[in-house]
């Protein structure tokens, strides 16, 4: 039994890959929501709490992190549950794995490797470091048998993502106005590559005890990201511009959101290049091709 904490796009993609695989699989969310599938059984649970965690872990194969609190709630929600998934974790011998990001690098001069210092000054990033580096001494001191996580970039999806605001102008033919500098090289990940990295990982003990990188699509700028959506979906050719910064900080102030990307806008005002050259070679993983996961998430419905 494999138990997938939270069903955003990530863990919706991880149980329905385990569960098409032959898997038994346990979606755990607080509203008890997922995908629906024979071999998913969904739970509504608090995964924060470690008592609950840790009955709805019991025999597990493996524990996926897949949860993703409100962003501006970082500080405040990821702790406890970082602490209770390691409680889990623990508890049941299975190995945790875990899905990152790349915000624990920190604004970079060149392509992001999983060796890189964990150099993060924003707050969030500091917070997904404290995450990884208490899991990681876990691993190391015997409290949990295993551990990895799979880092990737900014999400080819349509929840919680650049796609998000894209595709509802896209639809409407209208101007897709996108926050950040557009025209900079910037890796983009499939969140399907995602899934099948974590469960890939999940089973290989050479992957334990570090990071790895999800291989993704060559680099894009967001306007070439956008443009090549328009035509996958057979949308009219759009018109991509820059939000103005007064206006992107502005909308701060009504849309949690926004106010939280702020301290990550780095991301975009430089080349953002993911190298997830060692988890092909290792693995033997290649990302999806471009065409076919836009034309996956433009079909995707946008309900979490």
């Amino acid at each position: 039994m494999h138990v997938v904490v939270g069903a955003g796009a990530i863990g919706s993609s991880t149980a329905v890959q385990l569960a098409e695989a032959g898997e038994h699989v346990r979606v755990v969310t607080r509203s008890g929501s997922g995908p629906v599938h024979p071999g998913i059984e969904r739970v509504a649970a608090d995964a924060s709490d470690p008592a609950a965690l840790t009955r709805l872990s019991a025999g597990a194969t493996a524990i996926y992190n897949c949860a993703n609190p409100p962003y501006h709630s970082w500080p405040t929600d990821w702790p406890p549950l970082a602490g209770s998934l390691l409680a889990a974790a623990g508890s049941s011998g299975a190995p945790l794995v875990i899905t990152g990001n790349l915000y624990v690098y920190g604004p970079v001069d060149r392509p992001m490797t999983p060796d890189m210092p964990l150099a993060a000054p924003t707050v969030k990033g500091r917070v997904r470091v404290k995450l990884w580096e208490d899991a990681l001494a876990a691993h190391r001191s015997g409290r949990i048998s295993g551990v990895t996580e799979v880092r990737a970039s900014d999400f080819i999806s349509p929840r919680h993502s650049t796609l998000e605001f894209a595709l509802a102008a896209l639809r409407a033919n209208r101007t897709v106005w996108l926050p950040g500098e557009i025209d900079q090289p910037h890796t983009f990940t499939y969140t399907g590559d995602v899934a099948r990295a974590l469960i890939a990982l999940g089973r290989d003990e050479r992957a334990w005890g570090r990071a790895w990188h999800v291989p993704s699509p060559e680099p894009m700028t967001l306007r070439e990201l956008v443009r090549h959506t328009a035509r996958v979906g057979g949308f009219a050719e759009p018109t991509v511009r820059s939000l103005p910064g007064p206006v992107m900080y502005a909308s701060g102030w009504f849309n949690p959101f926004m106010k939280e990307m702020r301290e990550m806008s780095y991301q975009f005002d430089r080349p953002f290049i993911l190298d997830a050259s060692e988890t092909e070679r290792v693995f033997g993983l290649k990302p999806t091709a471009l065409d076919e996961a836009l034309a996956a998430t433009i079909r995707e419905p946008v309900t979490t």
